[in-house]
């Protein structure tokens, strides 16, 4: 194989391709890269046998070839090497040169032959939406993945396609992140598949702000999301997902609007004195125009005030700082909704002007005296 191509481009895709290599695996090259060089285009391609991620790149080809490099020593390879046209060339015997500039290394590749096939994706069923709206409803969701596998099906997120609506949830137990978009092009029956959290950190981290579109494709056992010149393909999780629909409450006994930068200041610093050794929830009481906002640990006691419209009647209820910090942080809208019940039942956070496409539901912490 001799194939040359631009340092920036090379070293860009190798850093996209090599989130689905293995850290560490038996099989060496899984630990690698697989690069196939063929008419006018260098493909580079990671898998770990659970998440594929191959893209394409226009490269100069004077001889069609393959050969597996090290995923950590290629990225730092083409790190430290000058800007410019970079030359890879290799042999029968898998004996790599690398050249840029006057920048040259020699040393042994991997043989194609024991890197595993990626599986593909021929589902018939598939939807298209812009880069931009996949990459913001996955920031809204993901925060609230499982990162327990004693219910791997939580360690994903749930899509469900139902009359051209695309909705996401994610769900550990404590919390429920649910964001729901407009399908515009959609070839697919209603169906509901998941998608393991880390495959959509992967492709939060490729999608742009730019026009172009997402290409979702469901298989029998896989999903791929094709995105410009890059492809990630990744196994979908099996079991029976929360049915959220009856988990959210549809009806609540006050209604709290809050500015959510004023609500995250308040949280930020009364949660000061909460850390790893000395956690303890943050006591929140419900008042005409205000919440309370009261925290003790064995370090000390905060307490702060955040303005608010309504009327809580002193419901006091404890929540979890991270879990509410996170809740608002992923909120798409500067006003919003506290919706509760009782300091027993779920809290849900919305949009203050009456938009649906999000809804974060947080479970309350019992309070105990001295908390």
């Amino acid at each position: 194989m001799i194939v040359s191509c631009e340092k920036y481009v090379l070293q860009s895709a190798c850093s996209i391709s090599a989130r689905a290599t293995a850290s560490k695996s038996p099989i060496q090259a899984l630990e690698g890269l697989l690069l196939e060089a063929n008419g006018s285009n260098l493909k580079i391609t990671g898998y770990d046998l659970k998440e594929g991620i191959y893209t394409n790149i226009p490269a100069d080809v004077k001889q069609a070839g393959s050969v597996v490099l090290g995923a950590r020593f290629l990225g730092e390879m083409l790190r430290r090497l000058p800007d410019g046209v970079i030359t890879i060339t290799t042999d029968e015997k898998e004996n790599v040169n690398v050249r840029c500039g006057k920048s040259e290394f020699n040393f042994m590749g991997i043989t194609p032959d024991d890197y595993p096939e990626i599986p593909e994706v021929d589902g018939l069923n598939n939807i298209s939406l812009p880069q931009s709206i996949l990459r913001s409803m996955i920031t809204q969701t993901l925060f609230a993945v499982s990162g327990n596998d004693i219910r791997p099906v939580y360690t994903g997120t749930l899509f469900e396609i139902e009359e051209n609506m695309l909705t996401l949830v994610s769900v550990d137990g404590y919390r429920l992140a649910k964001r729901t978009e407009k399908l515009e092009s959609a070839q697919m029956e209603n169906c509901q598949f998941v998608v393991p959290g880390s495959a959509l950190s992967d492709i939060e981290r490729i999608c742009s702000d730019d026009e172009g579109d997402v290409r979702i494709t469901v298989g029998a056992k896989h999903i791929s999301f094709s995105i410009g010149d890059t492809v990630v393909i990744s196994r979908r999780l099996e079991g029976e997902f929360l049915n959220y629909r009856k988990s959210i409450p549809d009806n609540f006994k006050y209604e709290i609007k809050i500015e959510r930068a004023d609500f995250m200041s308040t949280i930020d610093r009364v949660a000061l004195i909460i850390n790893e050794k000395n956690s303890s929830p943050v006591r929140m009481t419900f008042n005409d125009g205000n919440i309370d906002c009261l925290c003790i640990t064995p370090i000390g006691k905060a307490e702060d005030i955040c303005p608010c419209e309504g009327n809580g009647e002193g419901l006091e209820i404890g929540f979890n700082d991270r879990y509410m910090m996170d809740a608002l942080k992923a909120a798409g809208k500067d006003e919003l909704l506290v919706c509760i019940n009782s300091a027993s039942s779920p809290c849900i956070i919305k949009a203050a002007d009456g938009t649906e496409n999000f809804t974060y539901m947080i479970l309350p912490v019992r309070l105990r005296a001295g908390d």
